[in-house]
């Protein structure tokens, strides 16, 4: 974890994420504390650290998701190099996914 970071600011800020019920009350908040901007930036790395574990390609990737390369090649140095966030979030969706009943 990034000592820079670690204050009582964010502890606050992730407290008032870790409230967060529905993906609506998500875009409530964040459309409240976010630019647009910022928001489609968080999402964009999000998609391109998903797809670079897909094992797709980084014109694939600035193709579907607008990236630049410098963009995608400083999320995969945190895929590589990181505190393993990405990892532990796509891990905890696929368990997610795996558990959910068979929709029928």
């Amino acid at each position: 974890m990034n000592k820079k970071i670690k204050t009582e600011a964010v502890d606050h800020l992730f407290q008032a994420i870790l409230t967060l019920k529905s993906p609506k009350e998500c875009y409530l908040f964040f459309e409240d504390v976010c630019t647009i901007n910022e928001l489609l930036s968080l999402s964009q790395r999000y998609e391109v650290a998903k797809m670079l574990r897909e094992g797709r390609t980084y014109l694939e990737i600035a193709e579907k998701t607008g990236a630049s390369t410098a963009t995608i090649s400083r999320v995969n140095r945190s895929l590589n190099y990181g505190n393993d966030g990405y990892d532990m979030v796509f891990r905890r969706l696929r368990e997610e996914e795996e558990e959910a009943p068979p929709e029928e």
